[in-house]
């Protein structure tokens, strides 16, 4: 049983260690002998094995005693190398950054999560910055999806290694951040659950940022329970307080523009098989266009997308000097993009997102959106290294459908909901306006079993 600590729910393990039948000590070196025995090595950037120790020994003691901090304590964690750790440096899956200071206290959400008696494993490799959605990182390796059969696919980015270590077994939860769809695709990618919250929910104190106004944060892990455990321990609370939904009279809306462009046949079959299970379950569902979709393409071909903008703006005077020589050359190209985007562009950006947000709003109501997280599977990694126009092009259909979520500010859960391609795991992207999570979250809670074809 200790080597499969790592690939158990957050939900199985807190049983076992709230129960003494796993001790968080024994817990913590199952995972770090896993972690030392998996074959891939570009998962994690760095292991935190004394701090982890010192906690996993310290969760040890009060539950010994009878002081257990929670459903939490003793649970390991992984962190995405964004979030600042104590002593350590945050280098952001650069190499750019490698020499800057360590930081002087954890992010506000590592703390909140350490009060709450978890215990932090490791730091996860990432996309470079977090400007993509693929997870390649020529600096620290890419991460291999580890659901594949045939050749190494990508992870999905930029939380791959987030991503991989939940997938592979080797921690039950991850964290990650979601700026156009960096916890949702490489969720749906690698057959896991990747909660999106609005932005804001959560601190981003001490989160390395990308585009501020977009920059969300969330788990990924095993399920959706998993989920709502986590966030509320990021929000500082000491029990959940989101209650599943019945799925009776639910409203889903099921847009029809954009989303299935170019889609693979294997996605939309396991995501129509999905809506054929909501249907029996007594959920009400509208195809519709959201008008909104459409106005979003053409805002972003004519004044450029928000996060590119905001990225350069972050990353000027490094994309000046020699530092862009030792970056990802994919990033400085896609983050020079940014300079195109005038004042007087940016502000029109961002009075038609507002406008669209309030629209958007009106029209969805208390009702949740389902489509596709990504239109196609994990592709292969080789072809996309090589060959930068193939990057590019896959970059941007992979965030196509996530990015909507950021850019009008909603909340979402990837829930794999079958196989595509290959054999390779498709997410089915439940979503709600802003502000929505604790309706999103309990009608996703009753709803992944449907989801995930466990339903009957």
């Amino acid at each position: 049983m200790s080597k499969s600590f790592g690939a158990m729910s957050v939900a199985q393990l807190s049983v076992l260690i709230q129960s003494g039948a796993a001790d968080p000590v024994d817990v913590a070196e199952a995972v770090f002998d896993r972690i030392a025995n998996y074959a891939d090595k570009a998962v994690f950037t760095m292991l935190l094995e004394d701090r982890a120790m010192e906690e996993a020994l310290a969760s040890s003691e009060r539950l010994r005693h009878g002081r257990s901090l929670g459903l939490l304590d003793g649970i390991p964690i992984a962190w995405k190398d964004l979030f600042d750790i104590e002593g350590v440096t945050t280098t952001a899956g650069s190499r750019v950054l490698a020499g800057d200071a360590p930081a002087e206290r954890d992010a506000a959400v590592v703390a909140l999560l350490k009060n709450a008696g978890m215990i932090a494993i490791g730091r996860t490799n990432m996309s470079e910055f977090a400007f993509s959605g693929l997870g390649i990182n020529p600096h620290y390796g890419t991460p291999v999806n580890p659901q594949n059969s045939d050749r190494p696919r990508i992870p999905g980015g930029s939380s791959s290694g987030a991503g991989v270590a939940v997938a592979a077994g080797l921690v039950p939860v991850a964290m990650g951040t979601d700026t156009g769809g960096s916890v949702r695709v490489p969720a749906a990618f690698n057959g896991i659950v990747g909660y999106k919250a609005t932005r804001g929910r959560h601190a981003m104190d001490g989160v390395y940022p990308l585009a501020k106004s977009l920059d969300s944060l969330g788990p990924l892990c095993r399920t959706v329970k998993d989920a709502v455990w986590i966030d509320a321990a990021m929000r500082g609370l000491t029990a959940p307080e989101v209650a599943e939904r019945p799925l009776q009279g639910l409203e889903l809306l099921v847009p029809e523009n954009i989303v299935f462009d170019g889609a693979e046949p294997g996605v939309v079959a396991a995501f129509e098989a999905a809506l054929e299970r909501f249907q029996r379950a007594g959920v009400r569902m509208s195809r519709i266009t959201i008008p909104a979709f459409d106005e979003i393409i053409r805002l972003l071909t004519k004044y450029g997308p928000l996060v590119t903008a905001q990225a350069y703006a972050l990353h000027q005077e490094r994309l000046s000097g020699p530092e862009a020589d030792r970056m990802d050359h994919r990033v400085v190209m896609r983050t020079r993009l940014g300079a195109r985007t005038t004042a007087p562009h940016y502000m029109a950006l961002l009075e038609a997102r507002g406008r669209l947000i309030a629209d958007v709003d009106r029209f969805i109501g208390d009702r949740l959106i389902a489509f596709p997280t990504v239109a196609h599977v994990a592709p292969p990694i080789a072809p996309l290294e090589q060959d930068d126009e193939l990057f590019f092009a896959t970059n941007n259909k992979t965030l196509r459908n996530t990015m909507f979520g950021n850019f009008l500010d909603w909340c979402g859960v990837s829930i794999p909901c079958g196989m595509g391609e290959a054999g390779m795991p498709v997410g089915l992207l439940l979503s709600a306006t802003a502000r929505r999570d604790e309706a999103l979250l309990g009608a996703a809670l009753a709803a992944e079993s449907v989801i995930r074809g466990d339903f009957t």
